[in-house]
């Protein structure tokens, strides 16, 4: 038992409880006060630093465990950025991500050593240096991007990709300007640094997804995947160490590594944002503000001379970077404003910079005092620096946010449908419910606040059975899906039904519902020669017309390479076509891999007007198929680690296809160990077999057909 005579509340404070305990209330209170003043929560967790640190009341020191866990949140940062950056975009403007890093590099060098030079005195390396320092930033403001959902716009990705590449070249810069007074900079020096940075490179782009893709497949085990994700980040950024480079650049590229293993609407991303946000990136900040000694200011004029001009010249360099790229690329105002203050946050690769520089003695004056290559002005001027230029940049993001995410929004609300989309997941076996809700959340539009359904139907056969896990089956399974879900902040509105059979009770939900997609797993013995799709499924597809995905998944979705579809003959003209290839869109944007259509000549045509139409980036291949007696080919052009979608049809529709009544066969003989998917798209109610149709009825069909695809596209870019 203690007493409270023995605990110790000397400041500063040394009870590691009492520690804890006060940084959580400091992360818990400080965003909500300062939120009621509209400053954002950032700029509220590093005054709270400030306030509690060495010098301010000094109720806790900047210690072994506060720089940790404020290295980790630093970390984690650049992690999440690497984690969250769509790779489309990223990929289609890797060109202005190198001409935005080389301008926001270049510009406050250029500004910068004339500024130290003639204002400041510094000499020539010493003012080069310092504008290295100017060079650098740090993704401070991410975080407000990603909590407005706008993370993964044009002007958040192209400033990632440029802060890695500034950071790069300012961090050579140091090891040049340092090496040069050691006297150890040599070719071999520089040889060493590009052969230990390609084999840095090497590891993570080709050795952590083989990993990646080996554990998940392996290990479903939520803690186990969370773990397995921080000692991937954690080992990328030692070995950036090993190979000479900062840990922030092995935290980001181990995020590029493994950002296709983790979809952005899967539970494992949820916990990674959650923890994140939570304890991790606080500390980082709470950390960066136990830095602050505003007693520099009372110093004497040359401090405030020196953090006078760092803070202009850190201002306006960044500012010039942006305006340039503006220019360059034809950006809108708040893409400029969104890249300037996102870049303008100084903490990681400035501190490195400044402490290396302050540690290099370059001698002693006559009264024994050091001479550094960075003075002690200099190290008090970049503190102030970095408190000033943290708090534009994060009051600077949360407006620019703010207007994006309007913007968007307006944008979605004018493109929607009249009618709402509803997911329904029929659940029938309890090992398939993770793997239909994964589906479901991913073919689920980005930020769409259509519910989705979970059905399950009991029939007479069930409640004739009276066995306890019979009757718990069902319960368990709606459970397991409500839980999936939930874990990825989404909400799943359960369905309990008793019919007389399990297909009234699914045809008859979708209809009271409303229900415009159908998702349903392929049933036990499809490929033991029982009955392929099984008397539910065949019955549901004689009797609805709406979109259904049966999905039959050999190894979870987020371990496969490619999406191949395969999309039959006159698909355009029915009725569900443009939803279904959004929907593959959806699924293909969330998963981060390419899409391969095999389609004829025609179709591929209507499918690159409606893909031109869209404005976020995919990589879509598209391959002529004409001839479906060939569909053979497909198990020789679908890999192991590939998801097959075939675009099937009802009987008697124009996209019908003799050759799919083979597919039970194909699939059962040489599909078996293949993640597949078999899309019956939506069709119109009560068409007969067009060969049996007379003259009349066909012409009335193809006017029907040709009004649908005159709703689809705009004038300008209907086809003739």
């Amino acid at each position: 038992m203690i007493l409270l005579s023995e605990l110790n509340f000397e400041l500063p404070l040394r009870n590691p409880v009492i520690i804890f305990s006060l940084v959580l209330f400091i992360i818990l209170f400080s965003p909500i006060l300062f939120n009621r003043i509209k400053v954002p929560p950032i700029i509220g967790l590093i005054v709270a630093g400030v306030i509690i640190g060495p010098y301010g009341l000094n109720l806790l020191l900047r210690d072994s465990s506060i720089v940790l866990f404020g290295t980790v949140g630093l970390l984690y940062i650049m992690f999440t950025a690497g984690l969250e950056i769509d790779l489309e975009e990223f990929r289609k403007n890797q060109f202005k991500s190198l001409v935005f890093g080389l301008y926001t590099f270049l510009v406050p060098m250029a500004i910068g050593v004339p500024a130290a030079y003639f204002i400041l005195g510094f000499n020539i390396p010493s003012a080069i240096l310092l504008s290295s320092m100017f060079a650098t930033h740090t993704l401070l403001a991410y975080p407000i991007t990603s909590r407005y959902g706008i993370n993964r716009i044009r002007a958040v990705t192209l400033t990632i990709g440029g802060t890695i590449i500034t950071d790069v070249l300012a961090l050579l810069v140091l090891a040049a300007i340092v090496g040069m007074y050691k006297g150890d900079i040599s070719s071999a020096f520089w040889i060493r640094l590009a052969v230990s940075s390609l084999i840095f490179a090497a590891i993570v782009f080709f050795v952590f997804p083989l990993i990646a893709r080996w554990f998940f497949k392996k290990f479903d085990d939520n803690i186990s995947q969370y773990i397995f994700v921080l000692a991937i980040v954690f080992l990328g950024s030692f070995l950036a160490e090993v190979a000479g480079l900062e840990a922030i650049i092995g935290a980001f590229l181990s995020g590029l590594a493994i950002n296709r293993f983790i979809p952005h609407t899967s539970p494992l991303m949820n916990r990674i944002d959650f923890v994140g946000n939570a304890l991790f990136i606080p500390f980082f900040l709470i950390s960066v503000g136990m830095l602050v000694d505003f007693s520099v200011l009372f110093k004497g004029f040359g401090a405030l001379k020196v953090a006078g001009v760092m803070i202009a010249m850190a201002v306006a360099g960044k500012f010039l970077a942006a305006w340039f790229t503006q220019k360059t690329f034809k950006l809108n105002n708040l893409e400029r404003q969104m890249i300037f203050g996102l870049s303008n946050a100084r903490v990681g690769a400035t501190l490195a910079v400044v402490l290396v520089g302050y540690n290099v003695i370059l001698g002693e004056t006559p009264s024994g005092e050091p001479i550094r290559l960075l003075s002690e002005d200099v190290l008090n001027g970049t503190i102030i620096m970095i408190l000033v230029t943290c708090t534009l940049s994060s009051f600077t993001v949360e407006k620019a946010s703010r207007q994006i995410a309007l913007e968007e929004s307006a944008k979605q609300s004018s493109a929607e449908d009249k009618h709402d989309e509803k997911i329904l997941i029929s659940l029938a076996y309890p090992e398939t419910v993770n793997n239909l809700v994964d589906l479901a959340l991913l073919i689920k539009p980005n930020k769409s606040k259509a519910p989705i359904y979970a059905l399950h139907v009991r029939d007479e056969e069930d409640e004739q059975d009276t066995t306890e896990s019979k009757q718990a089956t069902g319960k368990k399974m709606m459970e397991k899906a409500i839980t999936q879900a939930a874990a990825t902040d989404n909400t799943i509105v359960p369905l309990n039904r008793f019919d007389l059979n399990i297909s009234n009770g699914i045809i008859y939900t979708i209809k009271e519902h409303d229900i415009t997609d159908l998702i349903m797993g392929l049933h036990r013995l499809a490929h033991a020669g029982d009955g392929f799709f099984g008397p539910v499924a065949e019955k549901i597809l004689e009797r609805t017309p709406e979109t259904i995905f049966i999905y039959h998944a050999a190894q979870p979705i987020n371990t496969l390479n490619r999406i191949v579809v395969a999309v039959p003959p006159k698909a355009e003209y029915e009725q569900g076509f443009q939803h279904w290839f959004k929907r593959i869109q959806t699924i293909a944007r969330g998963t981060g891999l390419p899409l391969y259509m095999y389609a004829d000549a025609r179709t591929i045509r209507m499918l690159q007007d409606m893909n031109g139409s869209d404005s976020s980036p995919l990589t879509i291949v598209y391959e002529p198929f004409e001839n479906w007696q060939e569909f053979l080919i497909f198990s020789r052009e679908v890999k192991p680690d590939d998801l097959f979608i075939i675009v099937s049809s009802r009987r008697g529709y124009l996209s019908y296809h003799p050759e799919t009544e083979k597919l039970p066969y194909y699939l059962t003989k040489y599909f078996s160990q293949n993640s597949y998917i078999i899309l019956f798209p939506e069709q119109l109610e009560g068409l007969d077999d067009p060969n049996l149709r007379s003259l009349e009825e066909n012409a009335q069909l193809i006017d029907k057909a040709g009004n649908y695809m005159r709703n689809i596209f705009t004038p300008g870019e209907q086809r003739k």
